[in-house]
């Protein structure tokens, strides 16, 4: 089944909170979807700690250097998705991760500094892909984004990444009070309290929109499904 990596050299760009959003989504829709949290931080294992967790979502943190392959490989077995958040660090233990994915997405703000990190990501896959001889795709997907205006600062770096080759998602994450809330409540976005968080219905819309373009991706690289997610 397929694995999807979180990855981003750069710290604050969304990557914890945009592999949660994906892996509710998902389980939200009835996939079993299996977490591996290779955070130092553990973000993604402190909100399973909270409750509403659900049922067809389970998160693992103990992974290390020698056994993430083992746990990713395991993972494959049991879920319908794998989702990795990996730490910003070029150690082996990213590079072993990356070498078993299905798709690496790299979170990037819009900004020059966090594009410059982007492109380390992506140079970081390249050279997995050269020493495990496979093809590993990978997409930019812009975070923290305004619901309102796209800044010219975005418009610059899709260009610039656009004429590099370097494939981006057309779903950008809107930086939104919902999503935040998630590591502060636990649960899923449906679960809120529209009373203590603001624009819940517009969180989910944007949640929905990235979680089928993740499976229309996954689809477009020759991966199988195990079930078409509703």
């Amino acid at each position: 089944m397929p694995t999807i990596i979180f990855a981003s050299p750069k710290g604050g760009v969304g990557k914890s909170t945009s592999a949660l959003v994906l892996a509710t989504e998902l389980a939200g829709r009835g996939a079993n979807v299996a977490v591996i949290d290779a955070d130092p931080n553990k973000p993604l294992s402190r909100w399973a700690a909270r409750p509403g967790r659900p049922d067809k979502l389970i998160v693992q943190a103990d992974v290390r250097e020698d056994t993430i392959i083992d746990a990713i490989e395991t993972a494959e077995r049991q879920a319908q998705f794998v989702i990795v958040d990996l730490e910003g660090t070029a150690n082996m233990l990213v590079a072993y991760a990356m070498s078993r994915a299905d798709l690496v997405i790299i979170p990037c703000q819009g900004s020059q500094l966090d594009a410059a990190e982007a492109v380390k990501a992506i140079k970081l896959v390249k050279r997995q892909e050269k020493a495990f001889t496979r093809t590993i795709p990978c997409a930019v997907l812009f975070t923290r984004t305004s619901a309102a205006i796209g800044t010219r600062d975005l418009k610059d770096i899709q260009a610039q990444l656009a004429e590099a080759g370097v494939q981006t998602f057309t779903t950008k994450m809107v930086e939104r009070a919902a999503f935040r809330a998630l590591f502060s409540y636990g649960g899923m976005l449906g679960g809120l309290d529209p009373n203590q968080v603001s624009n819940i219905d517009a969180a989910k819309r944007n949640a929905t929109t990235l979680a089928h373009e993740v499976v229309q991706l996954l689809k477009s690289y020759g991966k199988p499904l195990q079930r078409e997610v509703a």
